[in-house]
């Protein structure tokens, strides 16, 4: 599921704000892998 918001994240669908507090630790991780760390704020 974290992928899926990553991918909604990158393209420009979802804030990182809208991502369920459950998955907000998994999805920054992956943003920080993909070099995208500013989209975690």
């Amino acid at each position: 599921m974290a992928v899926i918001y990553l991918n909604l994240i990158l393209n420009g669908k979802k804030t990182f704000k809208e991502v369920p507090r459950l998955l907000q630790a998994q999805v920054k991780a992956l943003l920080i892998d993909a070099d995208c760390a500013e989209l975690a704020e």
